[in-house]
């Protein structure tokens, strides 16, 4: 995801509109997994969209930018710049909206789905010490064929930019730490690892967003 051509002239980020939403949710799920395709892997492909960009896409769209290609959305970055008041929304809002797509289980998650939906069910697992002088957290993908063209780091900057007017000294991102690519394209913005003790399958990162 890192620059190596000149973006095309076409390509322009905006910010989201309602009628981007199913195109938001479409490159969620085709880099969903550990930036590849995912769909297939869950029993609804609208599942990982659900806890990975339509919370952000309701709850915080003045956050949320797209990146067109000959008006196509072709990615998007989202987040917030409170991650604790996000958090506080997610529970408060999301989770009662999604009620009958995603009960609460009553047992231990067995399967991928029940793992995800258990994620769904504890927002505050974003609520972490070490990551407090980091407010402000994102998520951002574009499809294979716009990455490694400058764009990521145009999405980034644009987010970085609008948390930090909206009072964010510092964002975060927790990444899955498999994803070498994506490992590659923060250190190149200025990310450095923030240590969290038993981070599981994500490394989290952070940088000023100024």
């Amino acid at each position: 995801m890192s620059s190596t051509t000149p973006p095309p002239a076409t390509a322009a980020i905006r910010r989201y509109r309602p009628t981007d939403h199913d195109a938001v949710y479409d490159i969620c799920v085709r880099t969903a997994d550990a930036g590849g395709d995912a769909r297939g892997r869950y029993a609804s492909d609208d599942l990982m969209p659900d806890l990975f960009a339509g919370p952000y896409l309701h709850l915080q769209p003045d956050l949320a930018f797209v990146l067109t290609d000959a008006d196509r959305v072709v990615g998007y970055v989202v987040g917030t710049a409170d991650t604790s008041a996000f958090v506080r929304a997610y529970r408060r809002e999301w989770i009662p909206r999604l009620a009958d797509r995603y009960p609460e289980a009553t047992r231990p998650p067995r399967t991928p789905d029940e793992e995800m939906i258990a994620l769904h069910h504890h927002p505050e697992r974003l609520l972490l010490p070490e990551l407090a002088g980091y407010p402000a957290h994102l998520h951002i993908d574009l499809l294979p064929e716009h990455q490694r063209r400058g764009h990521g780091r145009r999405l980034l900057e644009t987010f970085a930019s609008a948390t930090a007017r909206a009072g964010a000294p510092a964002l975060h991102v927790g990444m899955v730490t498999a994803n070498a690519a994506a490992r590659r394209f923060y250190a190149a913005l200025g990310f450095h690892v923030i240590p969290v003790p038993d981070p599981g399958p994500l490394t989290y990162l952070g940088r000023a967003t100024g």
